[in-house]
């Protein structure tokens, strides 16, 4: 799967990617991707926003797949703990992750007008922490880097 930014790019496709992704690595690992927690994916990933979680429980409830809180919870612990998604701290939300296949440390570029979010590959910001927190003794177990700014859209828009 390319990794969707702020371009336009065929949803259609990304969104179908993700999903069997999503499938493909759960059979392989033996993870049960449950009808909620497969309908929270597909949420998170109809667009590139973030979702707060009541948000994901209210298109939940309506679709008659539960209306108690842990049921999301439940689904976005499962999505989060497994690298399908990640919780963009600043909008105390989530995002379907872009990077599938492996480990990393999300970095992502937040509109402040629109709250677009894109996560962007920043390798050399991993290492970069990475050897920092080494040299200074720290053992670093999460990291999350947030970059906040305009979309190319928003910024066009206020030129």
């Amino acid at each position: 799967m390319s990794q969707p930014g702020f371009e336009t790019h065929d949803h259609a496709s990304c969104i179908r990617d993700a999903m069997q992704a999503a499938e493909k690595r759960c059979a392989e690992e033996n993870l049960r991707l449950t009808p909620a927690r497969r309908r929270v994916l597909e949420l998170l990933l109809e667009d590139h926003r973030a979702h707060g979680a009541y948000d994901i429980l209210a298109r939940l409830q309506v679709e008659g797949l539960g209306a108690q809180p842990p049921i999301a919870y439940r689904a976005l612990d499962f999505l989060v703990s497994h690298g399908f998604a990640h919780r963009v701290e600043r909008l105390n939300a989530y995002i379907a992750c872009t990077h599938s296949g492996g480990a990393h440390r999300p970095t992502f570029l937040i509109c402040r007008k629109c709250e677009s979010v894109a996560e962007a590959g920043a390798r050399p910001v991993e290492r970069s922490l990475d050897q920092e927190a080494e040299a200074m003794g720290f053992a670093m177990e999460h990291a999350v880097v947030e970059l906040e700014g305009l979309c190319p859209a928003c910024a066009e828009a206020e030129r």
